[in-house]
C-alpha cells in the first residue's frame, strides 16, 4: 500500500493508474477507521477499482470547535485497516495542503441548496457547505472515479449526488449498506467516544427505527413513535423525521409509499445518526 501526503502525488498516482487501464474507487474518510469502512474498501475492490482512501479530519464541516477537537484519530491503526483490507493507495493530506488559508476562511465554498438546509443542515447550520466544498475538492484532485459512501450519512450521499450531477462531475457516487455491531448499532468513528452505559443507551437509534419498520403505520405516528423511544431511553433528540428519499421533505399523513426514517440524538455529548428505508400507509379520516 502506497501512502502519499500531496496533492501533487496523489493527482500523479491517480492519472498514472488510468492511463495504464485501471478504474479508480475512492473512499473517502476522516480516519478512525471500522468495519464500516473496510465493506467500502471490499465493495471498490470488487468492482476491480484501485482503491484510493483518504484520511482528512475536514475543519471546515465542524460548527463546534470541542467537537472536532474530540473527534478521534487513530493514524497507526488506520493504516493497518487499509493495508489489510484491499486499499492500494492512501492519502493522508495536511490541512495546509487541503486549505491553505485556514484557520482564516477559504473564499471557495461549494454550496447544494434545499437538501443542505434540512435535518442535519438545520441542527448544523454550514456542515453540508464543509461537506460538499471537501468533497468537490477530493473528486477534483481524484479525477475520474467511481466515490463510495456508506448510507449511515444517507444525506450526505444525496447532497453529494447532487452536487456531483450539477457540476456534471465525471463521477459515480456509490452508496453501500450500513454496517451495525451485532447488537443493532451503526458502525460509526464517534462511537468509540462513548462510556458502556453511554454505548447501550445509544441503541435506542437504531431500535427506534426498528419500531417503524414493517409496521402499518402513517408518517406523523412514525414520527412519534421513534421520538419517544428515544426520549424514554434518556436520548437527546435533534429529530426523528420520515421524509422523501430523493428531496427530503417531510412526508404527509396523506402520502404512502417508500420512505426514509431518518433519527439523529445525543449520548453523553456524541451525536449520531441512524436512518432506514420504511414503507408508510397513508391517513384515511
Amino acid at each position: 500500500m502506497q501512502v502519499l501526503h500531496t496533492i501533487r502525488q496523489w493527482r500523479d498516482y491517480t492519472q498514472g493508474q488510468r492511463d495504464a487501464g485501471a478504474s479508480i474507487g475512492l473512499v473517502p474518510t476522516m480516519g478512525a477507521l471500522h468495519a464500516g469502512h473496510a465493506s467500502l474498501f471490499g465493495e471498490a475492490k470488487s468492482r476491480g477499482d484501485v482503491v484510493v482512501a483518504t484520511i482528512f479530519v475536514n475543519p471546515r464541516q465542524f460548527g463546534d470547535p470541542h467537537d472536532l477537537t474530540a473527534y478521534p484519530r487513530t493514524p497507526d491503526d488506520d493504516r493497518v485497516l487499509a493495508s489489510e483490507h484491499g486499499v492500494d493507495c492512501l492519502v493522508e493530506p495536511s490541512l495546509a495542503e487541503m486549505w491553505p488559508d485556514y484557520p482564516n476562511p477559504t473564499p471557495t465554498t461549494v454550496t447544494v441548496s434545499g437538501i443542505s438546509e434540512l435535518l442535519e443542515g438545520e441542527g448544523r447550520p454550514g456542515h453540508f457547505d464543509g461537506v460538499a466544498s471537501v468533497v468537490a475538492k477530493l473528486l477534483v484532485v481524484t479525477g475520474p472515479c467511481r466515490v463510495y459512501f456508506g448510507e449511515k450519512d444517507f444525506q450526505q450521499i444525496a447532497v453529494v449526488r447532487q452536487m456531483v450531477r450539477d457540476l456534471a462531475l465525471p463521477v459515480e457516487v456509490v452508496p453501500c449498506p450500513i454496517i451495525r455491531d451485532r447488537d443493532g448499532l451503526a458502525l460509526s468513528s464517534r462511537n468509540t467516544l462513548l462510556s458502556g452505559a453511554a454505548r447501550h443507551q445509544a441503541l435506542a437509534l437504531s431500535h427506534a427505527l426498528a419500531s417503524v419498520t414493517d409496521h402499518d403505520l402513517y408518517a406523523s405516528q412514525a414520527r412519534r413513535v421513534m421520538r419517544e423511544r428515544m426520549q424514554d431511553a434518556g436520548v437527546q433528540v435533534a429529530y426523528a423525521d420520515v421524509v422523501d428519499p430523493i428531496t427530503f421533505l417531510p412526508t404527509r399523513d396523506d402520502e404512502q409509499g417508500e420512505r426514509r426514517a431518518l433519527v439523529a440524538g445525543v449520548v453523553e455529548g456524541v451525536r449520531l445518526i441512524d436512518n432506514a428505508r420504511i414503507v408508510v400507509a397513508a391517513r384515511r379520516d
